[in-house]
This record gives structure tokens, C-alpha cells and sequence, in this order.
């Protein structure tokens, strides 16, 4: 299971403190146990054009002998960009300015990743949007109007949120989509791995 944290480090900074990198303890999702550190694993991560190895710490819950990845929050999971190049290619397609070949060429992703990414976006743009809207009211912003298309609806949302979260320490200098990675737990665009029941 992944923990996201609310990292307010550059992409460059975290790579470069490797396992050095100062991560907080937090308490075990599963039981409220305190964590331990145990081990970790290096992951790639893209940014700013560039692939680079990343550690991640991990931590076991000794109560319920569960391990958590501790992921900060420019990471979301399965996906090897980081989550404002992610964010800025879901935000130009899905709120309309252009279409998936020109906001990957920009951002130099390949445009089948960035295709992917969209895709993924639109299937849960449902979902995500109700959701964001639900925790924006519940931080106190003006209620998210439902717009016709799902994508846009998701994305005021989250905007929706994000804004109302700034007003909280330490949340407007991680920008809405570390937010929006760390409120999903990094699955924004996860595929869905639940199974029908």
C-alpha cells in the first residue's frame, strides 16, 4: 500500500538527497499503529525532460505487519512522470485549450503516454469530480456546479478544492496537482484494480 505525502521539495532536490531524503512517520493507514522504517526501493521518475532514479522509502506496521511506500507527492502511482507534467497535459486537453499531440510535444512526453494519461483522466473524470467538488465544500468553497462534460467538471473541482486547501499551512506551495496526488492517494489516474463484485 502507498502512502502519499505532502512533499514540498523540487523533483531535483528529493533525487538528490537519495536515501538521505527527510520523510515524515506518519501512522499506519490500516490499524493507527506507528510505522518503522524498513528498506526501500529505487523508482525512475521524468521531470523537466530529464529520467532519474528516486529512492522510496518504505515503512512496516508492527501491529499489523503491513508495509507502506512512502510516496511524495510530485509522484503518482504506476506513472513514471511527475504529476504537474501529468496535471498540465490533463489540464490543457480536458479544460479545452488544445489537443493531446501539441500538450505532449510541449512538455516532451511521448503523445501515447500522454493519450494514456487523458484517457485515464476521462474515465475517472467522473468520479473524480463528484469527489474534489465534495471535499471543496467540505474545506468551504462555493459548491462545484456539475458541468455538462465530465472532464471539466473534474477539473473545477479540483481547482475548486485546491483553492480552498491554500487557505490551509502548507498546501498552496505544493500547487493543485501534488494536492490533488495527495488527496487520491496517487491513484488520480490509476487504472481501477478493484474487482466487480
Amino acid at each position: 500500500m502507498a502512502i502519499v505525502w505532502p512533499c514540498p521539495l523540487p523533483v531535483d532536490a528529493y533525487v538528490a538527497a537519495g536515501r538521505e531524503v527527510e520523510v515524515p512517520r506518519p501512522v499506519c493507514p490500516s490499524c493507527a499503529g506507528p510505522l518503522v522504517f524498513w528498506s526501500g526501493y529505487w523508482r525512475h521518475i521524468r521531470a523537466a525532460g530529464r529520467c532519474r532514479k528516486m529512492f522510496v522509502p518504505r515503512l512496516r506496521c508492527g501491529p499489523c505487519r503491513v508495509s507502506h511506500a512512502l510516496l511524495p507527492a510530485f509522484v503518482l502511482a504506476w506513472r513514471v512522470d511527475a504529476a504537474e507534467a501529468i496535471g498540465t497535459v490533463i489540464a490543457g486537453v480536458a479544460g479545452g485549450a488544445g489537443g493531446v499531440r501539441p500538450a505532449a510535444a510541449l512538455l516532451g512526453v511521448p503523445y501515447t503516454t500522454a493519450r494514456g494519461w487523458c484517457r485515464r483522466f476521462a474515465a475517472r473524470a467522473p468520479r473524480l469530480g463528484v469527489a474534489f467538488a465534495a471535499l471543496a465544500a467540505e474545506l468551504g468553497a462555493e459548491p462545484v456546479r456539475p458541468a455538462a462534460d465530465a472532464g471539466a467538471f473534474a477539473l473545477a473541482a479540483i481547482g475548486a478544492a485546491f483553492g480552498a486547501a491554500s487557505c490551509l499551512p502548507g498546501w498552496l506551495a505544493l500547487g493543485a496537482w501534488r494536492f490533488a496526488s495527495a488527496v487520491s492517494g496517487g491513484k488520480l489516474i490509476a487504472a481501477n484494480i478493484t474487482r466487480p463484485g
